[in-house]
């Protein structure tokens, strides 16, 4: 179950506590909330779920704590806002056994930073599309990222194995690739294009079949984080111009 990869167990109990009654159920279920997780809305979010969708298989079931799942449902929630998706009925918190009792808790302290990253706040805009202010402005948002790249999407028939809406075209044009090897880019472009919906939506809001985008961000760890994006526009000549300088532009330290 990809949800689960890495969670510590490898024997889950079946029916489990979302009453799916066997392990080809809760692997399909499981897999709509791949997207969230990518959005790292919450540390301990994979944790809750996973205890849910794949309870580590003892004599008795252990649920999550309620405060573990107040704590995630706080953060997640207002980002599955971005997906027009409420918090289900069947994650309500109350259900779920207070911290006293014998349950699951929080691994994380939410107050503090974890792993050196706040716990992230909501945002349905993220991957608007903006237009070059300035060729100079553009070339230092190029030095600031970790990657940038020119790419082209063509929307995707719907396939009930992939979350991807939008396949990329062989050709790749890297402008920077930052502490990515040259051939890592297009592998971790592809995992962003599965797994971060809301940014692939805004970006693709005006040209739904697809188009050709300028995106730049931040490596972390096996993730793309994707800051800005241009769709890529002979008239937005501010962006061209960056693009075309950048070779010999030395970036200040």
């Amino acid at each position: 179950m990809a949800l689960c990869q890495g969670i510590g167990y490898d024997t889950m109990r079946m029916p489990n506590l979302l009453g799916h009654e066997s392990p080809a159920e809760a692997v399909q279920q499981s897999a709509s909330w791949l997207p969230l997780l990518a959005r790292e809305c919450h540390p301990d979010a994979r944790i809750f779920l996973c205890s849910l969708f794949a309870p580590i298989c003892l004599d008795r079931f252990v649920s999550p704590c309620r405060s573990l799942c107040e704590s995630v449902r706080d953060s997640c929630a207002p980002i599955m806002g971005c997906y027009g998706y409420p918090w289900p009925e069947i994650l309500r918190c109350d259900q779920f056994p207070a911290d006293h009792l014998m349950c699951i808790s929080s691994v994380t302290n939410t107050s503090v930073n974890t792993g050196g990253r706040r716990v992230p706040q909501a945002s349905c805009r993220d991957c608007e599309l903006e237009e070059a202010s300035s060729s100079k402005d553009t070339l230092e948002s190029f030095c600031r990222s970790d990657f940038v790249v020119k790419l082209r999407l063509t929307r995707l028939k719907f396939s009930p194995v992939s979350l991807a809406q939008f396949s990329l075209a062989s050709k790749l044009e890297v402008l920077k690739h930052g502490p990515l090897l040259g051939g890592q880019i297009r592998s971790r472009i592809e995992l962003w294009l599965e797994r971060d919906a809301t940014c692939v939506r805004n970006m693709t809001r005006h040209q739904p079949q697809g188009g050709t985008f300028l995106v730049m961000g931040t490596v972390q760890g096996e993730r793309l984080v994707v800051n800005k994006a241009f769709a890529w526009q002979r008239r937005d000549k501010n962006l061209m111009a960056a693009a075309r300088k950048w070779k010999r532009h030395r970036c200040r330290n």
